[in-house]
């Protein structure tokens, strides 16, 4: 298949070897690239039940078709291996220019095996592949990590771990251009375990196309639609700009998820940023977007620097209405930890509301009060360096609290809940609660944008839904998990993807996509696609022992929200029960996930065999 490189980069720390790993033709035809290929390759090499911190794990960073080209939303890539929150394998996206830098290596991914004797750093500069020690930035920042890396390999892109990650911490995730993140799955303590430091890579191999003038055409028409003055606006204020809207819908987590409304979120907004502590705006490979914030700000006596970026939507409410907290430059300096010790804040975010919560009911003797920015900025620390009540939080969230036999930490499969409230967009309350990779916001539906007439006529969405109602949302949630699935295979950063009017693009992306791999995908093909990467998901997560009866939503979103527009809409726990029979129906799982027949009706016959393979 055009569109790729046809190797993944394998190896062995525990070795000290590296080899090509060739990529059958037929898994590029069937799942494109991404999520899918990773997703496949994991259920050819890794071992049943392995400890997520142990030699035998994987970790891979992968790429899709279109990363090294330039096409607007192209400039991600995904990690993925089996997570200390979760015991399964999890996939993890991240932006900035280390996929582009990975896409033009001449590998489409790097599968990386064993433990190293000591730290390394694995380099992939111009095709060369070398291990070298990494002692010296053993213990340093991302930051510092960053900048001798790029010191020592002009040119290169770094993904690298923190001390967070260097100490096993559960929150940990892998950072790359200093502030982009490949999050909640906890994949920087796995990186941490095999004693590799970072990743460079370097890379100036063109990526065989199948129609390069087509593709170039097309690419160049598609970025026009990025050039209007909503698009405009949305780089101008960034992801943050949407927080004020979601407190007047009822939806903008807080307090620990007991409420939806913010009384001061216009203090921590995207316009208030932008009018207060912005200085710059960064942006990802080949987007013109420019959503990306830079800011400089001072919290506590500590300076905020904008080369750590600046708080996204997620940050902010996190750190913010989450908190009860409304000092955005607390938010931003709580940012800037985390994205230097290597932590991931929506993890923190929530870990520091359990704990707020927890305060507040007598349950632990440490002064952490709701909307204290200092108390944050503390727990930031505890947990990154394991000190204090941040040891046995570092161990990971759900554990920590079933010790205490507390009820309200707000996770699903061990994964912390990222900034959407369900009860206020309840189909989405069906892929939190039947993810593999826990609950996750970035590859589902959210109702409201199901709220206007004929939202998706090509996909057989003709008519309105209210975000409300629950049990109507298990075909279209099937639907756009399966559209997720198949642009995750792409990789294409989310918010350049038009999933339902005004403004669908699926067509666009797809033709961009077979002008680059010379496939026809039309939008059955694209649903089988993404099908198939998702069920292979399923499978690993089946293999690590999850079954039916792991899904579920956190008991909380049973009582309804007190004020505000989504006020009075709980999720009925019956309705969720009766939701999850249907979504295993509509999928042809049974309770373990995907059996052979389904398998072999996607297409994936050879992976038939692992059917059941490794559970109870």
């Amino acid at each position: 298949m055009k569109g790729s490189h046809g190797k993944y980069l394998d190896v062995d720390l525990t070795k000290g070897k590296w080899s090509d790993y060739s990529i059958p033709d037929l898994w590029s035809r069937k799942l494109l690239g991404g999520k899918g290929i990773a997703a496949r390759l994991f259920l050819e090499e890794l071992p049943e039940r392995v400890d997520p911190f142990g030699p035998e794990n994987l970790l891979v960073f992968a790429t899709g078709p279109l990363q090294g080209t330039n096409v607007v939303g192209s400039g991600r890539h995904v990690v993925l291996a089996v997570s200390p929150k979760t015991g399964a394998v999890a996939d993890s996206y991240a932006g900035g220019y280390f996929g582009h830098e990975l896409g033009r290596s001449g590998y489409d991914g790097i599968l990386i095996r064993g433990r190293a004797k000591e730290p390394v750093v694995l380099t992939l500069l111009d095709g060369e592949v070398e291990l070298t020690p990494a002692g010296d930035l053993w213990g340093r920042g991302t930051g510092e990590t960053e900048t001798a890396l790029v010191e020592r390999y002009p040119g290169a892109r770094i993904s690298s771990i923190g001390p967070a990650g260097e100490a096993l911490v559960s929150q940990a995730c892998i950072m790359n251009d200093r502030a982009r993140s490949a999050g909640r799955p906890g994949l920087g303590a796995v990186m941490g375990s095999k004693r590799l430091k970072a990743v460079a890579v370097r890379g100036h191999i063109e990526k065989p196309l199948h129609d390069p003038e087509r593709f170039a055409r097309e690419r160049a028409e598609h970025v026009k639609t990025y050039m209007t003055e909503g698009w405009k606006r949305f780089g101008e204020f960034g992801t943050g700009a949407g927080i004020t809207w979601l407190s007047e819908q009822g939806i903008l987590p807080t307090d620990n998820f007991r409420e939806g409304v913010f009384d001061q979120v216009a203090s921590i907004g995207g316009e208030a940023m932008h009018d207060t502590i912005l200085v710059g705006r960064e942006t990802c490979a080949g987007c013109s977007i420019r959503c990306k914030r830079q800011v400089k700000t001072a919290f506590d006596g500590v300076d905020v620097l904008p080369e750590f970026g600046g708080p996204e939507y997620e940050t902010l409410a996190a750190f913010g209405s989450l908190c009860r907290n409304s000092d955005l430059a607390a938010i931003a300096l709580a940012n800037q930890l985390c994205n230097d010790y290597g932590l991931d804040t929506i993890s923190v975010g929530v870990a520091v509301a359990f704990l707020m919560e927890a305060h507040e009911k007598g349950l632990i003797a440490e002064e952490i009060a709701w909307g204290d920015p200092k108390a944050i900025i503390g727990v930031v620390h505890a947990i990154a360096r394991r000190e204090g009540i941040g040891e046995r939080l570092a161990d990971g969230l759900e554990l920590f609290a079933r010790g205490m036999g507390a009820d309200f930490a707000m996770t699903i499969k061990g994964t912390e809940l990222p900034m959407h409230e369900p009860r206020g967009k309840q189909g989405l309350g069906i892929s939190y609660a039947t993810s593999p990779r826990g609950a996750t916001h970035l590859e589902g539906m959210h109702d409201s944008m199901l709220e206007h007439d004929a939202p998706c006529p090509e996909l057989g969405l003709t008519s309105s839904y209210d975000r409300f109602t629950l049990l109507d949302k298990v075909g279209p949630a099937v639907l756009f998990e399966n559209v997720r699935s198949f642009t995750n295979s792409l990789i294409l950063c989310y918010f350049t993807v038009n999933e339902t009017e005004p403004g669908y693009n699926l067509p666009a992306l797809r033709s961009l996509a077979e002008a680059a791999t010379g496939l026809p995908i039309d939008a059955s093909e694209m649903l089988a696609i993404g099908a198939r990467a998702y069920a292979l998901m399923r499978l690993l997560s089946a293999r690590a022992g999850h079954t039916r009866e792991s899904d579920g939503l956190p008991a909380r979103f049973a009582e309804p929200l007190p004020r505000g527009a989504s006020a009075a809409h709980p999720i009925v726990a019956k309705d969720t029960k009766a939701a999850i029979a249907a979504y295993y129906k509509a999928r042809g799982f049974d309770r373990h996930g995907p059996t052979g027949k389904t398998l072999r009706s996607l297409g994936l016959a050879d992976c038939a065999e692992w059917a059941h393979r490794g559970t109870a």
